[in-house]
This record gives C-alpha cells, structure tokens and sequence, in this order.
C-alpha cells in the first residue's frame, strides 16, 4: 500500500468531516485498512455491510439489521411501508444513534443507490433533518470493478424512474453531500507481478489473447485434489454448485438424512434459498444460508462448517473457524410483491408465501457471489458461464496464486464482463483525489463544523417551542399561569440565546477561517470559553423556569404527546449543557468535542441490578395490557440483538466513562465549579 495513500485518507476520515470512497483492486489492503483504522480511530463508529457474510468479515452488521430496513425498494418521498416496525429502535440504540461520528460501510460495490437513501432517511429521523445522513460522516470501502449490487427487475422498474443506476454513487443523498475519492494502488493478496498484471487487465476489461491463454493454460479438466488439500469450487451458477456438493455428499459413507421444506403459498422454486428436500449426512461440508433470526448471532449467512449430528428436526454443526457446535432447526423465507401506490405514494408489500426449511446447503463448492471478500490459498474455478459485471475478476482474484488457482473449464472472452457507466466513474476518481490545499481547508471546515454544533441552539429552540405549542393548544386553561412563564422563557431563548448566538458566530467563523493556527489561537479559545459560559447560564435560567413551571394532563393523549416533548428537549438540553460547561473551562479541539459529544450523548448506562429490577417491575406492571408489555420487550430485545460489535463496544465505552464522571471518578473531566455568567465578549 502507497504510504502517501493510506495518510490521506486516515487523514481526511480522522482529521475532515468529509464522506470518503477508498477503493483500490482486489487485495490491495482495504480490508487491513479498515481493521487498523477502527481499533485507532477517535470518532464513534459504526461497521456495516450489505450481506451478512460481508459483515462478519468486517466485524460489524449488515445495514438491513442495524437500521432495520426492509427487503424492497426505497423509494424517495415514499411514506415507509410497515413505518412503526422500521423505525421502533429502543431508547439505547436512538442514543447511540445520535452519538456516532462515523459510518463505515464496507463492499460499497454491492450497496443499491435507494439501500443509501434508505440509511439517510433514518439518520435524517434522529439526528439533523436539515443534512445528508444526519450529520455522520461516511466511509465507503469497495471495489466497483467487483460485484454489482442486485435488483429484480419490478423493483428496477420503479427505482429506474428516480436513479440514474443502481450503484451506490447515484444515491440522491450522497449526491447532495458529495464526497472526495482515494485509489490503492498497491496489491498484497498476490506477490507475482504476472498474476497482478493479468487480473488488472481482466479488472480493467484489457484482457487480449495472449492474457486468456495464459490464464488458460491453469485449465486442468481432470483434476480431482484429495479432501485434506482445502480446495474450494467457484462457480457462477447455484446449480453448478448443486451438482459437485451431491457428487461429494455421496462419496461419504454415512447414514444420509433429508430435511422437507414446508412450503405455502406462491415461492418459485428458481428462489428457494435451499433444497426443497435437504439431504445432509455426518462428515458434509456445509453453509448457513441464513443470518441467526433468534438474535444470538451462532450463525450467519455465508459460515461454513461440518456436519456433527443430526436429529429429525435439527442439525447440528461445527464452525470451521471457531470450532464451536451449533444446532438449528428450521428458519422462514417469505416472498413478497412490492408495489408502489398512485394515490399514497407508499410502498405496499403483499405476502404471496413462505418458506421453512434448515438453513443449510453442503457447500464444497459456492458460488462467486458468496465468495466476495474471501481469499483462497487454493480455488478450483469454473466461470464460463459469467453473466454479470466483475464476477469473472471477483473469482480470479480470490487466488493468492496462479499455482493455487485450476480452472475446471477455459475462459471465454466473453465471462469478461464490465459495466460502461463503472468504467466512466473510475475514469474521474483521480479528480475526486483532494489536493494537499484542499484537504488543509477541508480541516478548517469542519474543525468550524464542530464548533458551530457546539454553539448551535436551533434544535433545542424548535424543542421548546413544541414543547409550549402542546401547552398552549390543550392545556392554557388549566395552566395559564405557567404558560406564561413556559411563553416567556421562550421568547427569553430566542432573544438572549440564539439571536446572540447568530452574532456570536460571525464573530469566531472570521477567526477561524482567517487565521492559520486557528485551532491555537488564545484569542479564538478565550471567546469561545466566554461564550460557553454565558450560554450556559442563560440555559441553566432557561431549565429552572420550565422546572418551576411543570404541567400534568389527565388525558393519555395529551400527555404521551407533552411527555414525547418533554423528552426531548430535556435530553437536547442535558447535552448542551454538559458540553457548554466543559467547554467554558476548556480550550476546544476537535478531538475533545468528539469525545466529550459522545460521552454525554449516550448518557450514564443503568447498572445491571437497576435493570434487570426494572425490567421485573415493568412485566409485572398492571398498567399495561399484555400484548403492549410483550410489544415493549421485544422491542427492546430487538434492539439489543441489533447492535454490531462495534457498536456494542462504542456504546459500553462512552458509558463506563459516563457513570465515572458521574461518581467524579474520571480525573479527565474536572469538577465544575458555579460559573461567574460574563457578557459575550464582542
């Protein structure tokens, strides 16, 4: 890897708030990269994936599980199908949300244009409505001249009419943000200079005569390597794998058993993601064909292993990589038919059947889809049949070696497939590389960004004015006293806060972007102590009065409603207020904020007695019928199961260091003294 590369992009993604595409052929050290940056990195972030084999190679989730996206086309302005089961996170994971600096999404290749859109309209729910994916940063990783993402063609039919292709640079989103691009030039994964030189050309379609019949020459027809020897059949067809693994199956002298689907409804048997009738004996090499629905995350989509047991209704398998048994029984597929309504705009999906079945098939041999992302010392690889772009290079260049690479059947010129509109994109990527002056005011940017979040009180004002709306529609009779003290601290806020806050920020954007060490500048750093310091009193005036001032209704209507405001804004205001303190006593820096952004966003974290307590308590609780308490839980649950690795570890991080402030244990957040409420120095 290019040294001078991989700087700038740690740098643009660590020290910019700029959207990165980092994409470089097949082993030139993306996937290290990723690893690295995410055990180095300042900034909260998340790993996502389009398919599931993906994720885990990414050690992160897939984006269908972490945003709860459904299985159907996104279309722009469309109200979302089935909205209260897409966007029913639980508290945690709104919190955890809200706190992320970063999104990494990796096999970017494989990402549809709409999936984006579909991930930006989440972000846009809990965090910024106004910017592009919330306000989170993006870093794509992929290979474009790899796999392209997949669309049937009723869903192409309707998506055709907002998108320009399916790829993920045609997003409506990330076209509004833009995003700047850097190439790895470099390949690790093969050490031969003639191996590296014939997969740039088949990547780059330039493959001649003489490069097929070189890589020809590998075609051994008659080849038949023993068991122990590790060699993996690729192919381009299910049904080509479907024949070597029955081959292989029978050659074992075990008891075989068979597995019968249930089926019901409309389910094309071309869309059965296993057997109807799945044959297993002990000894098979097999593949989970379906991500663990139970959340307990034993198996996922793509994971192979060997068959150990198997009773009636289950099977039970031992994981290659982990050595650890694992026992299924049978898991649903369902096939709907999606729809776009004239009238609503709404996406409707219909339930034509169901498909139940052991999510297993054997697996001495995969397809080259599932095959993306892996490497093999030894492959035996028949891509004559290649129907699509870049599967005839993905399989190639899953080879560390032409020695460890057979090709069962020769390769046509014809497998070599590219798309015209990749080939364009690829074309302009150099000119989406920034400068070393860009990427210095790229750096000036968004250490501005940050500072104007800090002093930006849009957010908590449209709160506090949701919050007196509510009052003033239901309750003005009841309270007619404290809603003219709520009506008046608002008027108070928009005059002494964000009006001053306006100005205020004329004042430190000219000095940021005027001086050179803006970042060092005392003068710079002490306004904006000051400024912290007023601010902060004029919130903390602005919390007492709606505390002196609370408001109660009887009715549950109104009251979920004043209690969904209340919420808010007493959770936009807890952040402002730590961060304003912390800050009037600190000098700003981006890694600072960052970090302190993220602490006081996810909150202390409940012990685990408090918890589990609570949790007792409230399925206990009469006030709830059954099916809410049951709906609430699974909701919970659901969110849990739902977090990524990565997440999880972001999350039990920023709270461990929440609950050490907290008890004033963290040295490195100092105890705050009452503040002297100074005028804004300007």
């Amino acid at each position: 890897m290019n040294n001078r590369d991989l700087e700038l992009v740690w740098h643009l993604v660590e020290s910019t708030g700029a959207n990165v595409f980092l994409t470089g052929k097949a082993g030139t050290g993306k996937t290290t990269f990723l690893r690295k940056f995410r055990e180095a990195t300042r900034k909260r972030a998340v790993v996502l994936a389009p398919t599931g084999i993906a994720a885990i190679n990414a050690g992160g989730s897939t984006l269908h599980s972490f945003f709860q996206l459904p299985f159907g086309p996104f279309i722009p302005g469309a109200a979302g199908r089935d909205e209260g089961k897409r966007f029913r996170f639980g508290k945690r994971k709104i919190q955890l949300i809200r706190s992320l600096d970063l999104l990494i999404i990796d096999e970017i290749s494989m990402v549809r244009a709409d999936v984006l859109d579909a991930v930006d309209d989440v972000l846009r729910r809990y965090r910024d409505r106004a910017r592009p994916f919330g306000g989170v940063q993006l870093l794509m990783i992929g290979d474009l001249q790899q796999l392209a993402p997949v669309a049937k063609a009723e869903e192409w039919e309707m998506l055709s009419k907002y998108y320009e292709t399916q790829y993920f640079f045609s997003s409506l989103a990330l076209r509004e943000v833009g995003f700047v691009s850097v190439e790895l030039h470099t390949v690790y994964r093969q050490t031969d200079a003639e191996f590296v030189s014939i997969l740039n050309a088949v990547r780059s379609n330039t493959a001649d005569a003489g490069i097929l019949a070189r890589i020809n020459e590998r075609y051994m027809p008659d080849f038949e390597p023993a068991d122990e020897e590790g060699y993996v059949r690729l192919t381009t067809h299910n049904y080509q794998a479907d024949r070597v693994n029955e081959e292989k199956l029978e050659q074992l002298q075990t008891p075989a058993r068979t597995f019968v689907a249930t089926i019901k409804g409309e389910f094309p048997e071309l869309s059965y993601p296993t057997a109807q009738h799945l044959r297993l004996k002990v000894g098979a090499q097999v593949m989970f064909v379906k991500n663990d629905s139970s959340g307990e995350r034993q198996y996922f989509n793509g994971m192979l292993g060997r068959v150990v047991d198997m009773t009636e209704t289950t099977v039970t398998v031992r994981a290659h990589d982990t050595g650890r048994d694992i026992t299924v029984a049978q898991e649903e597929w369902k096939n709907v038919r999606y729809g776009l309504s004239d009238a609503t705009k709404e996406i409707v999906e219909e339930e034509l059947g169901c498909f139940a079945q052991i999510p297993l098939k054997a697996a001495w041999a995969i397809t080259v889809h599932k095959s993306q992302g892996l490497t093999f010392a030894r492959a035996i690889i028949d891509v004559q049949h290649s129907f699509t772009h870049g599967q005839t290079y993905v399989a190639l260049s899953r080879c560390k070696s032409l020695e460890g690479m057979v090709l069962s059947a020769p390769i046509p010129p014809a497998a070599i497939i590219t798309d015209p509109c990749i080939a364009a994109f690829n074309d302009g990527i150099s000119a989406q590389t920034p400068t070393p002056s860009r990427v210095k005011d790229m750096e000036r940017e968004y250490f501005l960004s940050l500072l104007s979040d800090l002093f930006d009180f849009v957010p908590l004002r449209q709160a506090l004015d949701a919050y007196t709306r509510v009052i003033d529609e239901f309750l003005f009779r009841q309270y007619p006293q404290q809603l003219a003290a709520i009506k008046a601290a608002r008027d108070a806020f928009a005059e002494r806060v964000v009006k001053v806050a306006n100005n205020f920020a004329v004042q430190y954007s000219a000095m940021v972007m005027k001086g050179y060490d803006y970042a060092e500048d005392a003068l710079l750093q002490e306004r904006c102590q000051k400024g912290a310091n007023y601010f902060f009193g004029e919130l903390e005036e602005t919390r007492k009065t709606l505390k002196e001032n609370g408001v109660a209704s009887g009715n549950k209507t109104i009251e979920e409603r004043l209690g969904r405001h209340t919420e808010e804004f007493s959770t936009l205001l807890r952040i402002k207020l730590f961060l304003l303190r912390y800050f009037s006593l600190q000098t700003f820096s981006v890694a600072s904020y960052l970090r302190q952004r993220a602490v006081t966003t996810i909150g202390p974290m409940e012990k685990k007695a408090d918890r589990t307590k609570a949790k007792t308590k409230r399925g206990a609780s009469k006030k709830l019928k059954p099916e809410s308490r049951r709906g609430r839980m699974e909701d919970e649950d659901a969110s849990m199961q739902e977090e990524t690795a990565a997440a999880r570890w972001a999350e039990q991080e920023m709270a461990e260091e929440a609950n050490s402030y907290a008890a004033g244990e963290l040295t490195e957040y100092p105890n705050m003294p009452d503040l002297q409420y100074e005028g804004l120095p300007y």
